[in-house]
C-alpha cells in the first residue's frame, strides 16, 4: 500500500513538472529537405512509445480505411500486455496508469525515486533514436526493390534518368549532389547503403560521419557567406551564427554568462584574420 501511495505521489509530481517544463523549440515540416533534422521537425514530441506505436498504426491504416482517429484505432493495436491502459468504454488512454509505468523505466540514472533533467534528457533521445529508426525502416520498405535490406542510389533516386546521372549536376537537389550524399553515406564502398548508412543519409544531421559533417557544414557556409569569400567576417558571423549559438546556450547548456558576439568571434578567430 505504502509503495502505491509514493507512486501515486510522485506521478502527480511528475504531470505537473512536464505541463509547466517550458517547450523550447520550434518545429517545422518533416522531411522538409535533407538537411533537416527530423527530431526537431515533429509538430509535436511524443513521450510516450506506446503513444507512438498507436500513432504509427494510424499511420499505416490511413491509406487503407482513412481512419485517423487516435483512440479508434487504439482498439486495433496489436499490444496484448497493454489493453489495461486502454478505457473499455472509450478505448482512451489512462494517462496515470502510463506514468506509474514510465516512472521506473526513466528513473534509472541512479533509481532514486526521483526523475531529473538528465534522466529526461537521455529518455527522449531514446523515444527520438526510435523515430528516427522507424522511419528509416518505413523508407526502406518503400524503396527496397529486389527486397534485400540494402538501398541503392537506382532504387532511392529513380526520379534521375541515365542523361541526369551522366549530366553530375552538382547544384543543391541534382543527380551529382544526391550522388555525392549517397557515396558520403556509404560507409564500406560497396555502392548500396545497409540500414545504419541510410539512416545517415536521411537525417544527417544526426550523423557522426566526418563526410556527412563537412558536407553540411560546407552547405551552411555558403548561405551565410554573403560575399562568397569562403569564410565568415565579423558582420556574417552577427547575422547569420550567433543568436543560434546565444539561444542553443541559453536554452540547452543553460548558462547565464553568455560570451558577447566580439568575445565569441574573437575565441573562434584563431588566426586572427577577421
Amino acid at each position: 500500500m505504502a509503495k502505491v501511495v509514493v507512486y501515486t505521489c510522485l506521478t502527480i509530481a511528475f504531470v505537473l513538472f512536464l505541463a509547466c517544463y517550458p517547450n523550447k523549440r520550434h518545429y517545422g515540416n518533416e522531411f522538409a529537405v535533407i538537411s533537416r533534422r527530423l527530431g526537431y521537425n515533429l509538430a509535436l514530441q511524443t513521450f510516450d512509445p506506446l503513444v507512438s506505436e498507436m500513432k504509427r498504426v494510424v499511420e499505416d491504416n490511413k491509406s487503407s480505411n482513412h481512419q485517423t482517429d487516435l483512440e479508434k484505432d487504439a482498439r486495433n493495436i496489436e499490444v496484448e500486455d497493454d489493453y489495461e491502459y486502454f478505457s473499455s468504454k472509450q478505448g482512451k488512454l489512462n494517462i496515470t496508469l502510463r506514468l506509474l509505468y514510465l516512472f521506473p523505466l526513466i528513473d534509472n540514472g541512479p533509481k532514486d525515486g526521483v526523475v531529473g533533467v538528465k534522466e529526461l534528457e537521455d529518455w527522449n533521445i531514446e523515444q527520438a533514436i526510435d523515430r528516427l529508426n522507424y522511419k528509416t525502416e518505413k523508407e526502406i520498405d518503400l524503396h527496397d526493390k529486389n527486397e534485400d535490406r540494402a538501398i541503392s542510389f537506382e532504387e532511392y533516386l529513380s526520379q534521375f534518368s541515365k542523361e541526369d546521372i551522366e549530366k553530375n549536376g552538382t547544384r543543391h537537389g541534382e543527380a551529382g549532389w544526391w550522388k555525392e550524399q549517397f557515396m558520403n553515406a556509404d560507409v564500406d564502398g560497396n555502392g548500396v547503403l545497409n540500414f545504419d548508412e541510410f539512416n545517415n543519409l536521411l537525417h544527417p544531421e544526426d550523423s557522426n560521419i566526418d563526410a556527412i559533417r563537412k558536407s553540411l557544414l560546407g552547405e551552411k557556409m555558403e548561405e551565410m557567406d554573403d560575399d562568397g569569400d569562403g569564410k565568415l567576417d565579423f558582420e556574417e558571423f552577427v547575422k547569420t551564427v550567433y543568436d543560434t549559438y546565444k539561444t542553443y546556450v541559453e536554452l540547452e547548456v543553460n548558462r547565464t554568462n553568455i560570451p558577447t558576439s566580439e568575445e565569441k568571434f574573437a575565441e573562434l578567430d584563431v588566426n586572427k584574420d577577421k
